[in-house]
């Protein structure tokens, strides 16, 4: 259901008027002549490709911007009647609460309950009053029970529910959140944005909150604020700003995948009077559409071998099977030879006791494609270490090529499976990207001329023979993920390895980077990508490896994999939404089921509408995984 409400407060709890800033030793501003209110109880989300200005955006509200940092600022910034000019940053956090996009850069105290209290005590709140807004902090965001647990115990979600918590405790009147959700799995997001909605409701507390997340802020959110190149865009309710999917383009935004879907249908001649934002008004206008031509083998509106998209209301889904181990590996993927890499009952215990691994079995082969997903915890980055042989098995085998990596040290596997951290700046050592990318090669040993030739090659192909004598860690993020994918390639190994390649990364980078893997995979290198977008990887993945408390419960073509709705939601993973569409749909297709919005697009262009579930049935089997993350 859409958390707008029909009207917002006249009412502005916070007022810039035509801002700009220029950060020290820069040149470009990074917001540029900027003016808006926000409304007592509103939802801003702000939307923008990386260097757009959402994050300095956010730190002008709290007066960080500029009076941490410095630099050239004009206009006026005023939060709760207060200019962020003349009152200090300790005043403006009584009204101001800010949470980033790492939990860990946050967090400083050796358990919860001090964590929360930290800023209090910098404050000097009395202890009493201390002590029942902790308790009430930690009740808001779902952390009740886990005072005395030390912080780096909890799971990333947890984390970031506590950075909420302390921001909580300080009774702002304004929270202002920096892309809180980049770095958590589904289940994690999903319980963070129900947790925001019900402090905005509940508590009428205003949110701001930079985003890529564009299904989740098309559902929450009262406007968005498009920025682009520190500018002001556009600002307007999500149908107008998510519906206008031209505008979104050029400026380096995605739209949700519903609205990309139906804007292609338009093109195609379906008539779509207003393009919708949301997954509900999306089904319920697939419902209403009229009828074109039959689609090929089946009247229009028929359904072949497709259940609906339906949940009873206890949140189960009706007429599907258990979750269980499913195995369909893709046609043809299995090559001749020997593996790539190869798992046999698998299992490892961390010394805490933690049975992370419990009997993996299965075979990656040269050439292939696959992606790993699962949500956290469930043991994706230790069966990877197992590959690196950063970890030693418990039990069972794990085999690279056809030598137990028992049998191997780290430095063994350098040249044949190469490995993309999902921060790029922990992998990078050097002064110089000509440095970084012949690093490990001479610390390897070889020859200077290897070196050179090794690195030249591997420059130009990321596209970084022009900034070779830069320092790496000056480039954007995006340069900086080539920069290790070149220092990789510069190894030359046959397998490459993405761990969450795209976290971080706005739309464009994001596919930038999964751009290259593609390019990788073409020229003969195998792949293997862990990640939690799934909406990013059709076009790319062949194979789909779902992973559950330590087991391999599906391992199956990615347009299989997509559409086990029951099992993937068993692991609180969301299809995109371009596949309930399909699934609602119906009907054959040459290469069913649909995973793209132009081939989704396609179908409605042949088949028109269909009689789908009733629209809250259709809410609910879209929302499921929301719903299951938000009871605490």
């Amino acid at each position: 259901m859409s958390s707008r409400r029909t009207q917002r407060s006249l009412e502005a709890i916070a007022v810039l008027d035509r801002v700009s800033y220029v950060y020290p030793r820069s040149r470009e501003p990074a917001l540029s002549n900027i003016s808006l209110q926000i409304g007592k109880g509103e939802f801003l989300g702000l939307i923008g490709p990386t260097g757009a200005g959402k994050t300095t955006f956010c730190l002008l509200l709290n007066g960080i911007v500029p009076q941490f940092y410095g630099g050239r600022f004009f206009g006026r910034v005023t939060v709760a009647g207060l200019d962020t000019l003349e009152h200090p940053i300790s005043r403006l956090a009584h009204h101001v609460g800010l949470v980033f996009e790492d939990p860990e850069t946050q967090i400083t105290a050796v358990s919860v309950e001090n964590e929360v209290a930290f800023a209090l005590e910098n404050l000097r709140v009395p202890r009493e009053e201390m002590v029942v807004r902790i308790s009430w902090a930690l009740e808001a965001v779902g952390l009740r029970g886990t005072e005395k647990r030390h912080p780096h115990t909890l799971s990333g979600g947890q984390k970031q529910r506590l950075a909420i918590a302390a921001a909580l405790a300080l009774q702002p009147e304004l929270l202002v959140l920096d892309e809180p959700t980049a770095q958590l799995d589904p289940e994690g997001s999903q319980a963070i944005f129900a947790i925001v909605r019900e402090l905005n409701h509940a508590l009428g507390l205003t949110v701001v909150m930079a985003s890529h997340a564009a299904e989740e802020l098309a559902e929450y959110a009262d406007r968005l604020a498009l920025l682009r190149g520190g500018e002001l865009v556009q600002i307007g309710v999500p149908d107008e700003v998510y519906g206008d999917v031209e505008r979104l383009r050029q400026n380096g935004v995605r739209a949700p995948q519903v609205a990309e879907t139906f804007c292609l249908a338009r093109s195609k001649g379906v008539p779509v009077l207003r393009i919708p934002v949301r997954i509900e008004d999306g089904l319920a206008l697939l419902r209403n559409l009229p009828p074109r031509r039959p689609p090929a083998g089946g009247r229009a509106g028929e359904a072949h071998g497709v259940r609906e998209i339906r949940l009873s209301e206890g949140g189960q889904l009706e007429g599907g099977t258990s979750p269980a181990v499913r195995i369909s590996h893709a046609p043809g993927s299995a090559a001749e030879g020997v593996p790539a890499i190869s798992v046999r009952d698998l299992h490892h215990v961390y010394p805490d006791g933690t049975h992370a691994l419990k009997g993996i079995s299965l075979d990656i082969h040269g050439g292939e494609y696959v992606l790993v997903v699962g949500q956290n915890g469930a043991g994706k980055s230790t069966l990877v270490k197992h590959f690196l042989a950063l970890l030693r098995p418990s039990q069972g085998q794990v085999l690279v090529g056809d030598t137990d990596t028992r049998e191997l040290v780290v430095s063994d596997l350098a040249h044949r499976i190469g490995y993309v951290a999902q921060n790029p700046d922990h992998q990078i050592f050097s002064a110089t990207v000509e440095q970084e990318v012949g690093f490990a090669l001479r610390n390897l040993g070889a020859g200077e001329g290897t070196v050179r030739a090794a690195v030249d090659e591997s420059l130009a192909a990321m596209g970084l023979t022009s900034v070779r004598g830069q320092h790496p860690l000056a480039l954007p993020r995006g340069d900086r993920a080539r920069v290790v994918i070149a220092a990789i390639l510069a190894m030359g190994p046959e397998t490459i390895i993405f761990d969450e390649p795209t976290t971080g990364q706005d739309y464009l980078g994001a596919r930038a980077i999964l751009g290259i893997s593609r390019t990788l995979h073409q020229q003969g290198k195998t792949i293997v990508v862990i990640t939690h977008a799934l909406h990013l990887m059709p076009g790319y993945a062949e194979r789909v490896i779902v992973m559950r408390e330590g087991a391999v419960i599906l391992d199956a073509p990615i347009r299989q994999a997509y559409n086990d709705l029951d099992l993937l939601a068993s692991t609180h993973l969301l299809p995109p939404q371009v596949v309930l569409l399909a699934q609602a749909l119906g009907g054959k297709h040459p290469e069913w089921p649909l995973l793209t919005p132009e081939e989704v697009a396609a179908r409605i262009a042949e088949g028109g509408g269909r009689r789908c579930g009733s629209e809250s049935n259709a809410r609910r089997s879209a929302g499921r995984c929301r719903n299951g993350s938000a009871e605490r």
